[in-house]
């Protein structure tokens, strides 16, 4: 499958493959958030084999616990949708930030002020290095107690909780609103001050720094380790992974991924729930893709 985003004639299939990026949720991990034994075992073999693993999600540093255990000797997630690189050496508990790429807090008033005014209804929440806060009409969402109620221009003023934190995402939620009608609504609004996308099958928004996306983050990561687009193998199933696919040399979208993705993407590879990702590696691995 070729996909129309994408330019023809991309050399990368003639390149090993020197890293594998996937994303966590609807892609590697099954519906229950199980890691599979046989998708452990692929992980296991691609890097014995010389290839790295980058988990890219749009997940907070502090919920990687569930795969520490399977990084085997790498170690390195991009969480937050590409706002923060983590170290993953050492297991829970241990896990060390080794580059943050923030939203500034101008930026967040400013998104929060224009998506507030194009929607009214959106509630907000803010995701910091160490710290959860939410508006208090902010639905239970999440995993956790937040550390703070109140309104998203308290919690992002400068004298606001865990003001000397930076702040790596701002999650927008509409409780009526079709998701991909309110991603398209809350790009239009908030313009050039954010990046905005979603992960989530509800109408749950996520904004990062203008710049910052699994991509960008992705592409740094790459740079620094020598390691160019068309030796880079990526899977994904959310529009919060369409500029990753799009980006990497070659990419699969996985059967239950949507619509988008699948445009974005060079091949496709069977659901989450069937070990889509595994079934790649395990192909490609032996020279059979």
């Amino acid at each position: 499958m070729t996909s129309a985003t994408r330019q023809p004639g991309t050399p990368a299939a003639a390149l090993r493959p020197r890293l594998i990026a996937t994303d966590l949720d609807g892609t590697l991990l099954r519906d229950d958030k199980s890691v599979s034994p046989r998708t452990v075992a692929a992980l296991a073999a691609a890097e014995e084999a010389g290839v790295e693993v980058f988990f890219v999600t749009g997940r907070p540093a502090r919920w990687m616990d569930v795969v520490s255990d399977h990084v085997h000797g790498h170690g390195l997630a991009i969480c937050g949708n590409g706002a923060a690189v983590v170290d993953l050496h050492g297991g829970p508990g241990a896990h060390r930030f080794v580059k943050v790429r923030e939203l500034a807090r101008q930026n967040a008033l400013d998104a929060v002020r224009l998506l507030r005014d194009a929607v009214p209804g959106t509630v907000f929440a803010v995701e910091q290095t160490y710290g959860f806060h939410q508006e208090p009409a902010y639905p239970k969402l999440h995993m956790e107690i937040p550390d703070n109620l109140l309104p998203a221009e308290a919690l992002l003023a400068a004298d606001g909780p865990d003001a000397d934190q930076p702040v790596l995402k701002i999650l927008a939620y509409h409780p009526d609103l079709d998701p991909d009608a309110f991603l398209a609504l809350a790009r239009l609004a908030i313009g050039d001050r954010a990046n905005v996308t979603r992960s989530s099958p509800s109408a749950l928004l996520e904004l990062s720094g203008p710049d910052v996306s699994k991509a960008s983050t992705l592409a740094l990561c790459c740079a620094e380790r020598g390691i160019s687009p068309a030796e880079v193998v990526a899977f994904g199933d959310m529009p919060n992974d369409v500029e990753m696919l799009t980006w990497a040399g070659r990419s699969y979208a996985m059967g239950n991924a949507h619509p988008d993705v699948v445009a974005a993407a060079s091949g496709r590879t069977v659901a989450n729930n069937e070990d889509g990702v595994a079934v790649v590696i395990e192909r490609m691995l032996t020279g059979r893709v």
